[in-house]
Order: structure tokens, then C-alpha cells, then sequence
């Protein structure tokens, strides 16, 4: 067996805990479609009953499968959803989740990716992201800087955060996406105020030509600018609307065996990073819902959390 099928063998037997006597689905496009082979194949001998289907390829993050397509995850008791956007802010997999299904989403997910980021010590990282998300789940108001010109503050107040589990989808309605590895929180509609700037990369786009400033003004996005990342940023978010612009996510990477790869699937686990993401924010706490997510990576930022100092200049001091 090699390092990739070690790695897909993995994901059915460690983050899934799959059973012989579970439905398992999953859900490609026709970009994933060697991957999506490779899972099928592998996870015959986990379950007895496991199906392949395939859909178009989204536009953007957070678009919703096809209407007959989320009708039928609510049929499975497992689901990896390898497609080359995400769906992991989908009414469809919410749904899927709600009515007891565990899935672990893989957008835009690579052979490498899965090769490198997989091999990771969970109860190490586990305890890395209880430590920040206690401090999240406390807190007030978080503040992120960084030496390219991040100064961004907004409020978590009665906000809790997300990951503790990260990468283990053994319960019911349990879901994440895989790789995996983050401490991540929906701030509060309306209280972003400042400025962030998107040194790393951007989901569904990669790494930025040139950095990213991104201003804000009560919890929305008011300007972007930037070289060819930046318009490609602002065409996809202005395709949505005003929610797309919503301040939507704050997340702190923790997997050490994740590297800056250009995809923000991996990227936004890494140690030493940062992520603030845009538009739908209800699968985790928010209250916005729109067919679209973007993240953008911040390298090396200094966080403080009601005035604490949970990361400076990339490294953890908690």
C-alpha cells in the first residue's frame, strides 16, 4: 500500500470510524474523479454499501449541489464530499448532517495534500485548539495585526468556537473538512472595524500575486484591492451581494504537518497563520446564509484576545 492509499484508508478507518453495516457516499465532480475512484474502491472494504455520484462543478465555494443530489445525502449515515469547492456551508450538507449523517469535506483536495497533511498527531493537535478556543470562547473582542497592515478588531461576545475534534468525525451529525486542523469562530454580524491584509492565498483562487487589503466597516467588506488575486476576489464576492461581503469567520491554523501549498484547504491549517473568511457563516454559529464562502490567509499575524495576547507574529504564547 502506498503513502496515498495509506492516507484514504486512513480517513475511513481513523476520522470516520466507518462500519460494514453503514451507507457511505461519495460525492465528486469530474475534476476529482480519479480521487473519487480511489475512495470508492478503498471504502469497499470498510462498507458494504457505498455509492459514487457525481455532480457539475461549482462556481464558487459554498454554491449548493443540485437540488436531487442534496435530497439523496439525506439517505447515508456517512459522506465524503470530494469535490473542487466546498460544501461544507451548504444547506444541502447541514441538512445531510441534521438528519444524522457524519461527513468530512475535501474541496479541491490534492494526492500531495492528502499524502502530507494527513499524518498528524490528533491528540497533540487536539489539545493545541482546546487551549485557543477556551480563550475564544471567554472572550470579547479579538485583535488581529500584522507587519503588512492587518489592523482588524471585531466581537465573539456569546460566540463559541468550533474544532476541538478536528479531523475526527466518529458521532452522528459530526462534520469538517480533511485535512483538518483549526480553531475557527463566527464573529458577531456587523462588529468587524479596520483593515486585513491577505499575504498567503485565497480559496478557489490560490496564492496572491500581490497582498490583499481588504478595508471594513461594521462587519462588512467596503474595498479590495490588489494585483490579479484582488479582482478575482471582488468578481466572485460581488456576484452575491451585500451578505457576500459579511465578516464571516476567524480562524487560527494548528496542524504542523500542513504547508502553505497555494490551497486553502491545507493553508488555512498551518501553524503560524491565520484566516478571516467572507460571506455564509451559519454552519457554524453566524446568521448569514448566501451561497458563498472565501477564505484569505494572513501569514504570521500577532492575535489578542480581549487584550491577551494569544499569538505573536505567528507563534503561539498560550
Amino acid at each position: 500500500m502506498n503513502l496515498l492509499e495509506q492516507a484514504v484508508e486512513s480517513i475511513f478507518r481513523i476520522n470516520l470510524g466507518v462500519k460494514k453495516n453503514e451507507k457511505f457516499l461519495v460525492l465528486i465532480d469530474k475534476n476529482k474523479r480519479k480521487l473519487g475512484k480511489l475512495f470508492f474502491e478503498i471504502g469497499k472494504s470498510f462498507t458494504k454499501s457505498i455509492d459514487l455520484v457525481e455532480i457539475p462543478v461549482g462556481k464558487v465555494h459554498g454554491e449548493e449541489p443540485p437540488s436531487d443530489v442534496a435530497k439523496r445525502m439525506l439517505k447515508y449515515d456517512v459522506e465524503l464530499l470530494v469535490t473542487t469547492n466546498s460544501l461544507t456551508h451548504t444547506k444541502a450538507r447541514k441538512r445531510a448532517c441534521k438528519k444524522g449523517a457524519r461527513i468530512a469535506t475535501l474541496p479541491d483536495v490534492t494526492e500531495d495534500m492528502l499524502k502530507r497533511a494527513l499524518n498528524v498527531d490528533y491528540k497533540k493537535m487536539h489539545k493545541r485548539i482546546a487551549k485557543i478556543s477556551d480563550v475564544l470562547d471567554k472572550g470579547n473582542k479579538v485583535k488581529v495585526l500584522s507587519k503588512r497592515g492587518t489592523n482588524l478588531e471585531f466581537s465573539i461576545k456569546d460566540r463559541k468556537a468550533h474544532g476541538r475534534t478536528s479531523g475526527i468525525f466518529v458521532e452522528r451529525r459530526k462534520y469538517g473538512n480533511l485535512p483538518d486542523g483549526e480553531s475557527f469562530i463566527a464573529p458577531v454580524e456587523g462588529s468587524a472595524e479596520g483593515v486585513f491584509i491577505i499575504d498567503g492565498s485565497i480559496g478557489g483562487i490560490g496564492k496572491v500575486d500581490k497582498p490583499v487589503k481588504i478595508l471594513v466597516k461594521k462587519g462588512y467588506t467596503k474595498s479590495i484591492y490588489g494585483g490579479k488575486a484582488a479582482k478575482k476576489f471582488l468578481r466572485l464576492v460581488n456576484k452575491v451581494g451585500k451578505e457576500g461581503r459579511n465578516i464571516a469567520e476567524f480562524g487560527i491554523g494548528t496542524n504542523d504537518k500542513a504547508i502553505i501549498s497555494g490551497n486553502l484547504l491545507e493553508d488555512e491549517k498551518v501553524m503560524g497563520t491565520c484566516h478571516i473568511a467572507l460571506g455564509n457563516n451559519t454552519g457554524f454559529g453566524g446568521n448569514v446564509s448566501v451561497p458563498l464562502h472565501i477564505d484569505g490567509l494572513i501569514k504570521k499575524p500577532t492575535i489578542s484576545i480581549d487584550n491577551k495576547v494569544i499569538m505573536k507574529e505567528g507563534k503561539l504564547v498560550i
